[in-house]
């Protein structure tokens, strides 16, 4: 590997569970958290524990971790704090918002979504069209490299398209997608943009403003934080619906309509010691050593395996699907766990892709984050090449 600004040893020195020798490639799947974050969550549950709205020490002390949560949302999303939600994660998120915006549609609407979505940005849109009498859509990809096909996408906006849902970045083959693009497509249609930013979030940079996205979503789980969900939502589109909530809750505009029930403080506490943790790496540094990795994965992944996505670091994140020619992926995943490898085998919750690309088992995935080695690339790689006959590994 040549210079790499980013110390990734000193940056595995900030986690208590890379020192397991375990190799963690399932990070899309949901990362690893820094001690910062445990410390964040523990300290909170310690000395503040507390719901709102007392005039006692704690839940004043509640309230800071809240506030601090929302700026720090607002500054990882790049929107102002009072535009962000929280919830148990993006999928429950998402049933809640989608229900939300059900309210407004009428007989023969559409809802257009992309066979590159996890499924909890299908799912929601699949139960309200079994409750009401509109239609769901879906653009497809181009099965070759699993890049979404925004010619197809175009063709099926319509004058009923009420939203659009995709994934900034696909999670299950790491595709990227251009999103002021499809955005833009969508509003010039009339409709809501409505994006899943799950995968993107450990990767690089969102700015939900920028990009012209309605709604927004991530999880910090996925970001080397705890179990949390975090939505942005637009505020000149959110002022107009009229939230599921307890009517003691807050009626103000902004995300908070949307929170149901109180939040779990600790969690929030630790999703804003993930923030700072990630801008204390600072984004260029993070990219440019994933890029890396991606490189030499891509570079020495034997030929006899089968590279679901784009074949070349540009247009996609670290996140692989592969298929041994001969071997089922749970083998494959079970075979690397005995070598404390930790991948992921299946559909990973996005089945759309997998029967699209006509694989009823799904694929084997290994995902790269910043915490990642070259050695562990290596490794993994290494172990890839034994599972093969020894004629297609010396081939």
């Amino acid at each position: 590997m040549g210079h790499d600004p980013l110390d990734v040893q000193a940056v595995r020195c900030r986690y208590a569970a890379l020192a397991q020798g375990t190799v963690f490639l399932d990070a899309p799947a949901g990362t690893q958290v820094p001690d910062s974050v445990v410390d964040a969550m523990a300290s909170y549950l310690r000395n503040a524990n507390a719901n709102l709205g007392g005039h006692f020490a704690t839940s004043r002390q509640s309230e800071l971790v809240v506030r601090d949560a929302r700026t720090a949302a607002g500054t990882f999303l790049g929107c102002a704090p009072s535009a962000i939600g929280f919830g148990l994660n993006m999928t429950s998120l998402n049933f809640s918002l989608s229900r939300t915006v059900a309210r407004t549609l009428r007989s023969g609407d559409e809802i257009l979504v992309t066979r590159l979505d996890h499924d909890a940005n299908i799912a929601p849109w699949l139960e309200i069209a079994a409750d009401l009498d509109i239609t769901v859509r879906f653009a497809d990809i181009d099965p070759s490299d699993c890049t979404l096909d925004l010619a197809d996408l175009e063709r099926q906006l319509g004058e009923r398209t009420r939203v659009v849902t995709f994934p900034w970045t696909a999670n299950a083959v790491g595709t990227v997608n251009d999103v002021r693009r499809i955005c833009a497509l969508a509003h010039e249609a009339g409709a809501l943009a409505w994006v899943d930013a799950v995968h993107q979030a450990p990767h690089g940079p969102i700015d939900a403003v920028a990009v012209g996205a309605d709604i927004l979503f991530c999880s910090p789980y996925k970001f080397f934080g705890p179990h949390l969900g975090v939505f942005y939502g637009r505020p000149d589109v959110t002022e107009r619906w009229r939230p599921y909530k307890v009517r003691p809750a807050p009626d103000e505009p902004g995300g908070e309509r949307f929170e149901n029930g109180t939040l779990p403080h600790e969690s929030l506490a630790g999703f804003t010691a993930a923030v700072h943790y990630i801008h204390s790496l600072g984004w260029k540094h993070i990219i440019a050593h994933e890029r890396e990795l991606a490189t030499l994965f891509l570079a020495g992944l034997p030929s006899a395996y089968r590279l679901y996505g784009r074949p070349e670091v540009e247009g996609r994140v670290p996140t692989f699907a592969i298929q041994h020619p001969t071997l089922a992926p749970g083998e494959v995943a079970q075979r690397l766990a005995e070598r404390d490898i930790a991948v992921w085998h299946g559909d990973y919750y996005a089945p759309e892709i997998m029967q699209r690309l006509g694989l009823p088992d799904g694929a084997v995935r290994i995902g790269f984050v910043h915490y990642n080695t070259a050695d562990e690339v290596d490794r993994v790689l290494d172990e890839l090449d034994r599972l093969l006959p020894r004629t297609l590994a010396e081939g």
